[in-house]
């Protein structure tokens, strides 16, 4: 029923979309505009910088499709008169619905929805026809000659010529520019009136942005004039204006070369009588910085109770100084007998917001005496509040969850040392459903988890010696010490975990972070392990058709009993007491206990990690960027090292033990790469590529579940669902499927729709393999380069609702190369409706 049921939406989908007409609201005098094409000398070009100057676009379409206009088609032009039409169209039906609904009310009707709302709805989210309008071409033309003549080509001309299309009411224009010979700087004179200005253009003229024989660009006098200014402003010029700086261009001069003269004048300041007067520009320097902790009393006479100096910095208080001298100076890179700096104006800003415990700061100047060569910085705190209460609320869904309720209450304590540190402490629960549980547990809400978390920020490193010559205070240094723990109940094994945390971040700049977890640990507690085979009902059902093909009595219902009579089938399985069981069976067996030895363990993890990211993203609204991120942790290396010098246990396994627990070993290392282009204004390709692997050695075999990687999900492989897809090509044979090599790459062409509703069309590719670990299963192993035909190859697409504040996201995944079917027949198998995956998740993906 699949199959003709997907050829019966396809085939009324195309119909729908051949049906629209394009030209329904284009008059026959009119013609729609199809195309833009731009000509450079006679070549065309498809530069961005020159299209953005058509001030008149096609509308958009949607991989050709153009369905916003089609929707703005939909809509009646005048759904008032369309639905006085309709009233009277057929005799007596005005006077019919009169006595229905009253006179009153059927006027009320042609307002409603579905007379008239839906048709103004219509034309919100849809697209108005593009007219060819010849006014708004004749201002692109100007608009071109305009950008030529900017870089150079002062004598460039520009027409278009309208091109009708074979189908009717339907043109393109195609803009043609002659561009002319460009024009070249020939010499650079500098004319600069204040001596100190002088002495910083020549000493920082290197830099420069114009040099003789470049052609003329008038992006770059721009930039030479931000750059110089920059330069000044972070001199000593405090008082610096970019208008101060003008050029003189001689466009007259022969062979299109021209001199220029870059000027550089005095401040132009206006007196009360409306004359003005050159005041010289001067080289500042800070004479006094002073720190008021309280800017709300700067204006009350007396209200400095307590004062201080600290290297040179004056610090005021209203009220005993609740800080620590040392923490605020910290924060401030404004320092007595420097010269004035924006960038360290900034920096400061910068640090005052990241201890968290002021709002924005305000800093301001004034001259310290009437020469006007000294200044004093005032750097006004506004203190947070010492304690604030949080608390969070959410709904939640995965592939363990049908539906979770969690909440999360927490307590900031600000400054708790004087030194600008917080403390938090957070609670956090969650109830779910689900039917993974265990069938006998009939409640809706079957799976609980409580935890709570205690953490302490420092805002600097907490070190044993002194590394800000390593790691500057501009830097941003933090240090976070941590210490949680959560207790799973009714959800698989009943996992209670502990984990400690000593971190340090830092950013040497704006697009580089790094972050160092040197101590991090976790324990990993199962507290009902014997409810296993509840739980990993595939694994039981394996080891149940083994005990078929044996003489062992089973229980009431032909199935093993759970714990007790499974758990010692197996081990008899595997110790070969049951002589009906072949080499094979038994390593099925083998397979089986592997798997739950490992699941039913209680893990130690006693790891550091680095992990350095790059990411060049100016802000939200950027569609155009990259991120890079790398990441490598080492395990068990500190614990395997001192273990002869503590003698610690070992296990029958041999393993090295502390507490009764094996301690894991083993080395982690991700690659993330993700790229956005710009296409358009709301036409973006994002690229994401991943490699990780986490190799054990030592003391372990195999990687803890929390640490391996699984493949599948709404932020992976849509084509499945999460833990659904791997090992290699195995078939995913367990419920949560997860081994310790991935590999992944996605693509996404993301489209805007109409209004807040987005699009998407992706694909992506990807596997989970097992390597230099205990699983001997070659479908699940990466043996080499021949493996990867394994890569699961997902398509699909989604939509997205833009709330403002998150993303609402809905991605219907096909799986289009499974490597879980035979060789050769892997491509388009399950192809359709029936066997796709609906992801639902919360911003992109990527």
């Amino acid at each position: 029923m699949r199959t003709p049921l997907t050829k019966i939406s396809l085939f009324i989908l195309l119909s729908l979309l051949v049906s629209c007409n394009a030209v329904k609201r284009v008059a026959e005098d009119e013609r729609l505009l199809t195309k833009n094409r731009i000509f450079e000398n006679g070549e065309r070009i498809n530069s961005e910088a020159v299209k953005s100057q058509i001030a008149q676009k096609p509308n958009t379409t949607i991989l050709g499709y153009p369905f916003r206009l089609n929707l703005y088609n939909l809509a009646r032009p005048n759904p008032d008169s369309s639905f006085a039409a309709w009233l009277h169209r057929k005799p007596k039906r005005e006077e019919r619905w009169n006595k229905f609904l009253s006179e009153k009310q059927v006027k009320r009707l042609g307002k409603s929805f579905w007379f008239y709302g839906k048709h103004q709805w219509l034309k919100e989210i849809g697209e108005a026809p593009t007219i060819i309008d010849e006014a708004k071409a004749q201002k692109t033309l100007k608009r071109l000659e305009a950008y030529y003549f900017n870089r150079g080509f002062f004598n460039a001309e520009a027409e278009y010529e309208i091109i009708p299309s074979k189908r009717p009411q339907r043109a393109s224009i195609d803009y043609n520019i002659t561009t002319g010979e460009p024009y070249f700087i020939d010499s650079i004179t500098s004319l600069i009136v204040s001596p100190a200005i002088d002495s910083l253009y020549k000493a920082r003229k290197r830099g420069t942005l114009l040099r003789p024989g470049d052609q003329f660009d008038w992006s770059n006098f721009e930039g030479e004039r931000r750059r110089l200014s920059n330069v000044f402003r972070n001199s000593g010029v405090y008082n610096f204006q970019p208008s101060s700086i003008r050029y003189e261009i001689d466009s007259t001069a022969s062979n299109n070369k021209m001199p220029v003269d870059l000027i550089i004048s005095n401040i132009q300041k206006r007196s009360l009588d409306g004359s003005t007067e050159e005041i010289p520009y001067t080289i500042h320097k800070i004479k006094e910085v002073n720190i008021y902790t309280d800017d709300s009393f700067i204006n009350e006479q007396g209200s400095f109770t307590d004062s201080t100096t600290y290297n040179k910095f004056n610090i005021y208080s209203k009220g005993k100084l609740r800080y620590r001298p040392k923490a605020l100076t910290d924060a401030v890179f404004i320092n007595p007998g420097d010269v004035y700096s924006d960038v360290d104006r900034s920096l400061t800003y910068k640090q005052f917001s990241n201890l968290r415990t002021f709002k924005y700061p305000n800093i301001n100047y004034q001259y310290a005496d009437s020469t006007n060569n000294e200044l004093i910085a005032n750097i006004l705190l506004t203190p947070r509040k010492r304690f604030s209460l949080g608390f969070d609320f959410d709904l939640s869904h995965s592939n363990i969850q049908d539906i979770g309720v969690s909440f999360i209450t927490s307590m900031v304590s600000r400054n708790i040392f004087r030194g600008a540190e917080t403390l938090e402490v957070s609670l956090r629960g969650t109830l779910g459903s689900s039917r993974n549980v265990a069938a006998d547990d009939s409640r809706f809400f079957n799976l609980s988890e409580v935890g709570g978390d205690i953490r302490l920020n420092f805002p600097r490193f907490f070190f044993p010696f002194n590394t800000e010559k390593l790691i500057p205070k501009y830097m941003s240094p933090t240090t976070s010490i941590a210490l949680g723990t959560s207790i799973q109940e009714n959800i698989g094994l009943d996992k209670q975990s502990f984990t400690g945390l000593l971190s340090y971040k830092w950013s040497p700049s704006k697009w580089i972070n790094n972050n160092l977890e040197l101590i991090n640990i976790e324990f990993i507690n199962n507290k009902n392990p014997d409810n296993y085979f509840n739980i990993y009902l595939n694994s039981f059902d394996r080891l149940n058709d083994l005990a078929v093909l044996t003489t062992i009595d089973l229980g009431p219902d032909g199935r093993l009993e759970i714990p007790g009579q499974a758990n010692t089938f197996l081990e008899d399985a595997i110790n070969g007491v049951y002589p009906e069981l072949t080499a094979d069976d038994i390593q099925v067996a083998r397979v089986i206990d592997e798997r739950k030895t490992r699941l039913t363990e209680n893990n130690l993890i006693f790891a550091s990690n680095y992990t350095f990211i790059r990411n060049n993203r100016e802000n939200i609204l950027d569609k155009e960027f990259s991120q890079f991120r790398a990441k490598l942790e080492l395990a068990g290396n500190l614990l395997s090292a001192t273990s002869d010098l503590f003698k610690f246990e070992e296990n029958r396994d041999g393993n090295k033990q502390i507490f009764d627990v094996a301690f894991t070993q083993y080395v982690k290392t991700e690659l993330d790469y993700i790229k956005h282009f710009r296409l358009s204004q709301d036409q973006v390709l994002a690229f994401r590529s991943f490699a990780g692997i986490a190799i054990p050695y030592g003391n372990s075999s195999s990687i803890p579940f929390n640490r391996s990687y699984f493949a599948g999900g709404s932020n992976d492989n849509r084509g499945w669902e999460p833990y659904s897809l791997g090992p290699g090509s195995s078939g995913a044979p367990d419920e949560f499927n997860e081994a310790n090599f991935k590999l992944a790459m996605n693509l996404e062409y993301r489209f805007d729709i109409a209004g807040n509703l987005k699009g998407a069309l992706f694909a992506d590719a990807g596997n989970i393999w097992n390597i230099f670990d205990n699983v001997e299963d070659s479908a699940s192993k990466f043996d080499g380069l021949p493996d990867l035909d394994e890569l699961a190859l997902g398509s699909g697409f989604g939509l997205r609702y833009d709330v403002d504040f998150f993303v609402l996201r809905f991605d219907l995944g096909f799986r289009t190369y499974d490597p879980a079917l035979p060789s050769g027949n892997r491509w388009f198998r399950d192809y359709n409706f029936g066997n796709s995956t609906l992801n639902i998740g919360i911003n992109y993906p990527f």
